[in-house]
């Protein structure tokens, strides 16, 4: 899962940022209209959290603007403008969602995870060999056990389970797992890889990750 927050407060993005990153998401973080639309235009969002004042317009400009462009990506809308007129307003504008500053962290990730059960390409469970990755619960399963994995190894397992039986190139991982001016490096790649392959074998679930040479991963089934 990747989203975008769009927030202007240096400190807001930061508190935001690690309550996403601790629930095992990617985020963006920008602080402008501009940078906003640069972000969407370059990347898949799975979900974007929208405030709507910013400092060079406002947020509901932005997202009548990707709703013209008939972009179904969810949009949480988070703002102190909690009039009821003014809620009315942004579900209009076409906010999936309504989220009124302050609020608990608990209550954003329920949210976000309510948006991203709905959201009409994404599918609730992925499943490759005996593994079942349930993308709403954020949990990784082989039969009955739970598989004790962080956040970026969910994150890794996610992209090549989308891909099974295709090759991920090395460059697309980096990508999906790079955060706006934090790239991760390929050594940190290979070592999340090494304990991914170590975990999903202790468990016999029947896939394995190979590594093509020159090129990327592949998540294949094993033989019987």
């Amino acid at each position: 899962m990747r989203l975008l927050l769009v927030e202007d407060s240096p400190r807001l993005r930061e508190l935001v940022s690690e309550t996403i990153r601790q629930a095992g998401w990617r985020i963006d973080t920008v602080g402008s209209l501009e940078e906003a639309e640069a972000a969407v235009d370059t990347n898949a969002y799975d979900l974007v959290l929208l405030d709507l004042g910013l400092p060079d317009g406002d947020g509901l400009d932005f997202l009548r603007a990707i709703r013209r462009k008939r972009s179904t990506i969810p949009v949480l809308v988070l703002t102190a403008r909690g009039a009821i007129d003014e809620r009315i307003a942004g579900l209009d504008a076409g906010a999936d969602d309504y989220l009124t500053k302050p609020f608990n962290n608990g209550e954003l990730l329920a949210r976000s995870r309510a948006l991203l059960r709905r959201a009409p390409t994404m599918a609730p469970v992925l499943e490759a060999g005996r593994l079942r990755f349930d993308l709403s619960r954020l949990e990784v399963s082989c039969g009955e056990e739970i598989l004790p994995l962080t956040p970026r190894e969910r994150a890794v397992l996610e992209i090549l389970m989308r891909d099974f039986g295709k090759v991920t190139p090395k460059r697309v991982l980096e990508h999906k797992l790079s955060d706006f001016d934090e790239d991760i490096s390929a050594n940190a790649i290979d070592l999340h890889l090494s304990r991914l392959r170590k975990k999903i074998a202790a468990h016999d679930a029947g896939i394995a990750i190979e590594t093509v040479r020159g090129v990327g991963y592949l998540l294949r089934e094993t033989e019987a």
